[in-house]
């Protein structure tokens, strides 16, 4: 058989191996649904755990720990807080996909203590760039070591108190 054929043939049979993969795919799990998402309550000062990010930050960052879940749907969601030097608050109710190493805000929140809904709805990649690597931190350190979703909520928060050097207790 001529090196072409060989190629052909390869190509067609991994052709038909994909189609049949992603059929297979489709039929026992269908698509990623989301869950409908509730807007929490605006955090209180006591329920904010803070988590390292990076020596090139002068940022500190903050989970409100009362918004944290680890839903059904393979999504972590919590209230981020980003206090700069300078002493201003930022405030983002956002989820965070392990499975697809994305993560979405879904409302900012508002020096009247309310939330605005964010505009974008799509899911973007976490990307581990300094000195805005907060979701790299989150999702690597706490949510997603290994790129596997923590089993539950308080094995997150434990992760959180304990600080990133505690990744074998998160998984098992």
């Amino acid at each position: 058989m001529s090196t072409r054929a060989a190629l052909a043939g390869l190509a067609t049979l991994l052709c038909l191996t994909g189609a049949t993969h992603a059929y297979d795919e489709d039929e026992d799990t269908g698509p990623w649904q989301e869950k409908t998402v509730t807007l929490p309550s605006m955090p209180a000062s006591g329920a904010l755990q803070s988590f390292y990010v990076s020596a090139a930050t002068s940022n500190t960052f903050f989970v409100d720990t009362a918004s944290l879940t680890v839903d059904e749907d393979g999504v972590v969601r919590y209230i981020l807080v980003v206090e700069t030097a300078g002493g201003a608050r930022n405030t983002t109710y956002e989820g965070m996909r392990c499975e697809s190493r994305e993560k979405r805000i879904y409302a900012t929140g508002r020096h009247n203590g309310e939330w605005t809904k964010s505009r974008n709805d799509s899911w973007e990649k976490i990307r581990d760039i300094p000195p805005n690597r907060q979701h790299a931190a989150l999702f690597l350190d706490h949510f997603c070591p290994g790129g596997i979703i923590a089993r539950n909520r308080e094995i997150v928060l434990d992760s959180l108190r304990r600080g990133p050097r505690n990744l074998d207790r998160i998984i098992y």
